[in-house]
């Protein structure tokens, strides 16, 4: 008969595992693990072995355990799907920042949604500063996280499945307040060197932005401001290295571009708005 797991304290052997496996939170995962395996008083051993084999092997945490902590919110996570990075928090901050300039009802889009992770951010951030009118649409190509777009954005946004403004409805078109995207950055030479749990087990096309990474940034710049509204803004997550090029694609997309990083969440916005009169 196997020995009773609690959740107090991890089995050891599991810990090791993860240790050997190269885990540098052994300890955490493992009470991670656990927790998933079952209730305190009745975790699973077999459950227990298959998400630990799972995680030895690569697969994100996230992915392992279904979720995924994003600013304080529990993100449905499939596996196969872009996993939400503690940095891509500067973009809710940076999409809040220019929320709290605009009065009344507010109209956003998360484009390249992946987990609809910003969007449910966005929408549970605003509710909670007391601004409860916000239309929100979440896009995204892939349907693994159209789908997990879907259930972690349910009663808060419409999620709609294909390629950028493309999957949007129309009647959006110059009504975009909050346009928010964290479209693939990492140049294709770029993806061999990325640590394997995001090159084996996350989709190529939440990662790959082409020769240079900014294929999507170009995109999306270049017709922004067919959907923004007349005090709308752009916001796109990019790196410090790409952030010029980023400010230059919004620019020639008509829009002023200013720069925004943040040392604690290792992370780098382009916030992009209309021409001021």
């Amino acid at each position: 008969m196997a020995a009773r797991v609690t959740h107090a304290e991890p089995p050891a052997d599991v810990v090791a595992a993860l240790r050997a496996a190269g885990c540098v939170f052994a300890e955490d995962e493992a009470r991670l693990l656990v927790e998933a395996a079952g209730p305190p008083a009745a975790v699973d051993p077999g459950r227990l072995a298959a998400l630990v084999a799972r995680r030895v092997a690569g697969e994100p945490l996230e992915q392992v355990l279904g979720w995924a902590e994003f600013r304080g919110l529990r993100i449905e996570v499939e596996p196969g799907v872009f996993v939400p990075r503690r940095r891509t928090g500067l973009l809710v901050e940076a999409a809040l920042d220019v929320a709290a300039g605009l009065t009344g009802d507010l109209v956003a889009v998360d484009l390249c949604c992946g987990t609809g992770a910003v969007g449910a951010a966005l929408a549970a951030e605003l509710r909670a500063a007391g601004r409860q009118h916000l239309e929100l649409h979440a896009a995204d190509l892939d349907p693994a996280a159209v789908r997990c777009a879907a259930r972690n954005l349910a009663g808060v946004g419409q999620v709609h499945a294909g390629d950028l403004y493309g999957a949007l409805p129309t009647r959006l078109r110059g009504q975009v307040d909050l346009l928010v995207a964290n479209a693939p950055y990492v140049p294709t030479s770029a993806i061999a060197e990325m640590p394997r749990e995001a090159r084996d087990h996350e989709p190529a096309t939440a990662l790959d932005g082409g020769t240079d990474g900014l294929d999507l940034h170009r995109r999306i710049a270049s017709d922004a401001a067919a959907w923004l509204s007349a005090r709308g803004h752009l916001l796109i997550e990019t790196s410090r290295g790409q952030a010029p090029r980023t400010a230059a694609a919004m620019a020639r997309g008509g829009l002023e571009p200013v720069v925004r990083t943040d040392d604690d969440l290792d992370g780098t916005v382009v916030v992009g708005r209309r021409p001021q009169p």
